[in-house]
């Protein structure tokens, strides 16, 4: 296999280029074999460079793009305005073969809209899909859709379940389950599209589906595929993150009331601090467009330099995997 090669956006997310461009070189470092594609102010990427010692600028490419897509800018203007934004151009390197990936923290909107309109979408498949990974206490679970698609159809359901379902695969689940979130567990429950689209999987060949799950049993890993609109998953996710960041700060405020506490936060501090680790939002940064004909990975815009190393992480991994072919292959089969 030849060497990954992965296009990163740096002007994208909340902190521009300082946090990406911190990430991108730890990644180069920590990756032999990984070369990066720098796309943004190419004076200003290269005075960040420049702070690091012991770049291999062999694995490491500047590329110049005048424009940037701001974070509350509208999709239609950044299709239709910006056609020399980081943002494009890190998704023509990709769509021209000089890349194997793109990575961007970002406007959601405009990197979905750009995507499709630059890479198109496989055969079979309406609209792309945002997938990350959860986790619950058996391990991780694919949760999607994450805000790419609010309204969604039953036949976008079942697309986004088939679409899970190879993520996982990918990702050394084998026969991986898969369920729709819904409000309860009983046939009768949920509204029009979701019965309809637990119609559709009963029927799906080779499709290991398992029923409807509700929110607490994505937690318990009931299923290692969740399948919900856009709306709901994106609520989800985010409610996620805070309540982990919360139960944190709780329990560092109640380990400091007094000497009892501190001494007994002194003692669980190393196993509190693996969980936090473990849960950390910055750790499973990186959400997947799957059912592109390319690989697109969207992180938080403001993920720390952790998190965009996630980020970058995540689409190594589905380089190596060839995700996007292996996708084809298996909607053929199951659409």
């Amino acid at each position: 296999m030849s060497a990954p090669i992965i296009a990163i956006d740096a002007m994208g997310g909340d902190f521009g280029p300082r946090n990406i461009v911190q990430a991108s070189l730890a990644c180069l470092s920590a990756t032999p074999s990984l070369h990066l594609i720098l796309v943004g102010q190419a004076p200003l990427i290269e005075e960040l460079i420049a702070r690091h010692s012991g770049v291999d600028r062999s694995r490491l490419r500047i590329v110049n793009a005048s424009e940037v897509i701001a974070m509350d800018e509208r999709p239609s203007q950044a299709l239709r305005g910006k056609p020399d934004s980081s943002m494009r151009v890190a998704l023509d390197l990709v769509a021209s073969g000089q890349a194997q990936a793109c990575v961007s923290a970002g406007n959601t909107g405009a990197l979905m809209a750009l995507s499709r309109f630059v890479l198109k979408t496989l055969p079979g498949i309406d609209r792309p899909a945002m997938v990350a990974a959860i986790p619950t206490q058996r391990g991780y679970c694919q949760l999607l859709d994450l805000g790419a698609n609010v309204d969604c159809s039953a036949e976008n359901l079942y697309q986004f379940a088939v679409m899970g379902s190879v993520a996982a695969e990918a990702l050394g689940v084998q026969r991986p389950k898969v369920a729709l979130l819904n409000v309860g567990t009983e046939d009768i429950k949920g509204n029009q599209q979701v019965k309809l689209a637990a119609s559709l999987l009963q029927a799906a060949p080779g499709l290991n589906y398992t029923g409807f799950v509700e929110g607490d049993g994505l937690y318990r890993g009931e299923a290692d595929v969740v399948v919900c609109d856009g709306f709901v998953g994106n609520i989800v996710l985010k409610s996620s993150e805070g309540l982990a960041s919360m139960i944190a700060a709780r329990i560092e405020t109640l380990f400091r009331q007094n000497l009892l506490s501190r001494t007994v936060g002194a003692l669980a501090m190393p196993l509190l601090k693996r969980l936090q680790a473990d849960l950390a939002p910055a750790r499973h940064n990186g959400a997947s467009f799957l059912g592109l004909q390319g690989i697109v990975v969207k992180s938080h815009g403001s993920a720390s330099v952790q998190g965009f190393q996630s980020a970058i992480q995540r689409a190594l991994i589905e380089i190596q995997e060839n995700l996007p072919q292996r996708l084809h292959g298996r909607l053929g089969e199951l659409l």
